[in-house]
């Protein structure tokens, strides 16, 4: 419960449903929840979705997006903001539509396949994402592949491809450390190069880490952190999201728990 006078702190992601709840929206609100702040949402996609991939996407209408922004902006103006899955190039559209004129942190993870290998981002829609919200994000979080096929650079060096993905118009980047030969998150903002080590856990439940990582990232910017301190508490939290993953709970790699559900005893009925 808030203390009295206290500000609650809200934080929005823009980003698609996840029906097995692993990753995008589901994982979002547990983010936000875990570094407490209040969670809103604007779905912008529906996907038929498990722990062993994805079946079928369902796009929402854009005029329906756009309402949904406005009602969030309207009654419950956010602190900070993230998106993660956008589909297509008309909801990318609508988001940057809405999103400009926005003066708090904008965190842009840019999903664009699952896990599973499923494509997440349709190809029209590179282009979009690069040319219209590149330029709002505070920062971009995407993960090493993500990274390389952004900028063109077939590199696992995250200097350079930090450096090119501001060069694209982001103000800072972060690309995650749960990929490739060096477990660390490297971070560009204002010209310093900043690494955070990473623990990668040899745990089959890693389904939702990006999408928690960001989710995080954007809540503490929120509630008032610096950037680099605010990615090194992102990087904890997602770290111990996975440590704490619920492997085996389907056939596919398992989701990460932000809150720790499964060490937790429902409460005592009297």
């Amino acid at each position: 419960m808030q203390p009295p006078g206290t500000t609650i702190v809200r934080a929005l992601t823009i980003a698609s449903s996840d029906s097995g709840g692993g990753a995008g929206i589901q994982a979002d609100l547990k983010a936000f929840a875990r570094c407490g702040v209040h969670g809103m949402s604007v779905i912008v996609a529906l996907t038929a979705q498990n722990t062993v991939g994805v079946s079928a996407i369902h796009p929402c209408p854009t005029d329906f997006v756009r309402a949904q922004l406005d009602a969030v902006f309207a009654d419950l103006p956010p602190a900070a903001i993230k998106t993660g899955m956008l589909l297509s190039e008309p909801i990318i559209s609508t988001v940057a539509a809405a999103l400009t004129g926005y003066s708090g942190p904008l965190v842009l993870d840019p999903v664009m396949i699952a896990s599973s290998g499923a494509q997440l981002l349709e190809p029209a829609a590179v282009a979009a994402l690069l040319g219209l919200l590149f330029p709002l994000a505070t920062v971009v979080t995407p993960n090493l592949m993500e990274a390389q096929a952004l900028t063109g650079l077939d590199t696992e060096d995250r200097t350079r491809l930090t450096e090119a993905l501001v060069a694209l118009g982001a103000g800072a980047a972060l690309v995650t450390g749960g990929h490739g030969s060096e477990p660390v998150d490297h971070l560009f903002a204002g010209g310093e190069h900043i690494e955070i080590p990473v623990v990668r856990h040899d745990r089959a439940a890693t389904h939702g880490a990006g999408c928690t990582h960001s989710a995080a990232l954007a809540a503490c910017l929120g509630r008032g952190d610096p950037l680099p301190v605010a990615a090194r508490r992102a990087a904890l939290v997602a770290g111990q999201a996975v440590a704490h993953g619920l492997a085996g709970l389907g056939a596919g790699d398992g989701p990460v728990d932000a809150l720790h559900v499964a060490s937790v005893s429902p409460p005592e009925v009297r």
